[in-house]
């Protein structure tokens, strides 16, 4: 029954949100990334993307993303986000398999979280975002 499923833990996969410079656009953009830190491969890689404000009844579109295999001590873009949902909660709903096992994660950057100031290192990346492991 419910207590024989055994959900593994997503460790060493994270979603950063980065700024950086557009050299086409000549500006500054949020992007989203995806980011393995394990020793494998992950494959399959399904993100389910919104921003909301419960408070007051916002809703972005759900956006979905695949990757089909991200090699370990790699990252991907997964989305840019325009400046009006750093305003909002966002959420990445992030679903792979490593081998033949299934992992699943939510990721949840709340409101406010998305600023300058909270800007730190990412080492893989080698750029400034904020983390949410």
């Amino acid at each position: 029954m419910k207590k024989d499923i055994e959900i593994p833990v997503v460790k060493d996969v994270f979603m950063a949100v980065v700024k950086e410079y557009n050299d086409e656009f000549k500006c500054e953009d949020w992007n989203a990334y995806i980011v393995n830190n394990k020793a494998e491969l992950i494959e399959m890689v399904l993100i389910v993307s919104k921003g909301y404000n419960e408070d007051q009844m916002i809703e972005t579109a759900v956006l979905r993303h695949k990757i089909e295999k991200l090699p370990s001590k790699s990252y991907a873009k997964v989305e840019l986000l325009q400046e009006d949902v750093l305003k909002l909660t966002n959420f990445f709903n992030v679903t792979f398999f490593e081998g033949t096992t299934m992992f699943d994660k939510k990721y949840v950057f709340k409101k406010g979280a998305i600023k300058e100031s909270a800007l730190r290192h990412i080492p893989l990346l080698n750029k400034k975002g904020i983390i949410v492991h």
